[in-house]
């Protein structure tokens, strides 16, 4: 089966983003915060645990994800929730993982 695909005119910055984030992708620890983060917004200590990571692991590649604009946060007092930002990001891993379970 063959799918015909456009091609796009494609500018430096745009080439440095869409690197940058499948670089993002590349990581086997952020795959799994990503998919984690798909339900409701979780707080760093929630994502540590139910990965089994340590919090500093977890923020560094929060801090990585969220320079990118694959997260957001919020600040609840000392707490920080994160959540998925990018519907599009959610939905090429998606993609990604459903083409490697085929």
């Amino acid at each position: 089966m063959t799918h015909q695909c456009d091609s796009y005119n494609l500018d430096e910055e745009t080439l440095f983003v869409v690197t940058q984030t499948f670089k993002a992708l590349s990581d086997p620890t952020r795959i799994r915060i990503l998919n984690y983060l798909c339900g409701k917004e979780k707080s760093v200590n929630d994502i540590a645990n139910s990965l089994e990571l340590s919090q500093s692991a977890v923020s560094h590649q929060l801090r990585f994800l969220k320079n990118l604009r694959l997260v957001r946060f919020r600040r609840e007092g000392t707490t920080m929730y994160y959540a998925h930002d990018d519907d599009h990001i959610i939905n090429l891993m998606h993609q990604a993982i459903d083409h490697a379970k085929h």
